[in-house]
């Protein structure tokens, strides 16, 4: 393997590990902002329990959360030199900026959340919960901002200066807020919000299962499940629809890779699980007749670009590309059946 290679499979492995913690941290702190509202409104000493044990988890993934970003922030400059001097002047900036306005934040008042159950009253505890929650999503805004910045850069030109060519920001807010930002930050949020969720059902339901905590396992689940019922039905075709349309307007390219599309078709269909033969430009799987031009660009008669487009050293992976999408699309439809099966199972105290 040639360096470029590695680079770029050691970053990947930093980020998919890092990027387990940040989903966590926005989620579990949505859902204890509402458990500390509960307990506020009732002072049922359940709530102020699940409070204690949920916040251990929540020190517990941020401090990993920290320590793998850290090291993904330095991978920036020890495996992509020449690019982060060429943005560093804008990409740089808004790291900084989640590092001053967010994280400290996040970080100033994640120890009064932690150690002041004891100490502070119910509400000053709530707003400390409810700060940490606030700095957690704060973050995830500059992060995906600098994100979006480099997949739809806008607000930018390119001076040449004595270090080379380098990329100077001529506008804050069409820097930040790119074409692909908002969309971008919904579905990443929404789907943060559902992690959490996920954590916290799965813990109620081992507890449960395990007739040990049995109250704290109800209270738990009838937190969490609403927040991953909800989100779930409204991510697919509503976040994750908005998203999708931002990249047929933005990057078509990718939708051509994430659907295995090779040729520009009227009524392209879509596949809702199979191969790509890159070899052969041929995809191969269970496809909908006409659905994708129709999720794509609302018309069934639409025509939907191929990958013989566009030159292919713009082509991200194909096979890569179209695999992890199609597992997040089956998932997110999963999410919706399991969620509404639990809903139906424990309401009906089953």
């Amino acid at each position: 393997m040639d360096q470029l290679l590695l680079s770029r499979v050691q970053f990947a492995l930093t980020a998919s590990f890092h990027f387990i913690y940040p989903p966590l941290s926005i989620g579990l702190g949505l859902l204890l902002v509402i458990i500390g509202i509960n307990y506020l409104r009732t002072r049922d000493p359940k709530w102020r329990q699940l409070s204690f044990f949920w916040i251990k988890v929540y020190g517990l993934v941020f401090a990993v959360g920290v320590a793998t970003g850290i090291v993904q922030e330095f991978e920036f400059g020890t495996n992509w030199p020449e690019y982060s001097r060429f943005v560093g002047n804008i990409f740089g900036s808004l790291l900084a900026a989640e590092g001053v306005f967010a994280f400290f934040l996040e970080g100033g008042f994640l120890g009064l959340m932690l150690f002041g159950g004891n100490r502070l009253g119910p509400r000053m505890w709530l707003l400390a919960t409810f700060l940490v929650a606030f700095g957690a999503h704060f973050s995830a805004l500059w992060i995906i901002m600098a994100n979006s910045w480099m997949q739809t850069p806008a607000g930018y030109e390119i001076q040449q200066t004595p270090l080379g060519a380098q990329a100077f920001m001529t506008s804050f807010a069409a820097t930040v807020f790119t074409p692909s930002f908002i969309p971008r930050f919904l579905h990443t949020i929404v789907a943060s919000w559902m992690t959490g969720a996920a954590l916290m059902l799965s813990v109620g339901a081992w507890f449960l299962l395990r007739h040990k905590h049995e109250e704290l396992g109800k209270a738990t689940i009838r937190v969490a499940l609403p927040v991953f019922v909800i989100f779930s039905i409204l991510q697919v075709p509503l976040f994750g629809a908005r998203q999708a349309e931002n990249v047929v307007e933005h990057q078509p390219v990718k939708l051509a890779a994430m659907e295995g599309v090779w040729e520009d078709i009227a009524c392209a269909p879509m596949t809702i699980v199979g191969w790509v033969d890159v070899s052969n430009q041929t995809t191969y799987g269970i496809k909908i007749p006409c659905l994708l031009s129709f999720l794509a660009l609302g018309d069934i008669n639409a025509t939907v670009q191929g990958l013989n487009s566009f030159p292919s050293d713009e082509w991200p992976p194909i096979n890569l590309t179209f695999q992890s999408y199609h597992v997040m699309i089956n998932l997110g439809m999963a999410f919706i059946g399991i969620g509404l099966l639990a809903a139906l199972f424990f309401f009906w105290g089953r």
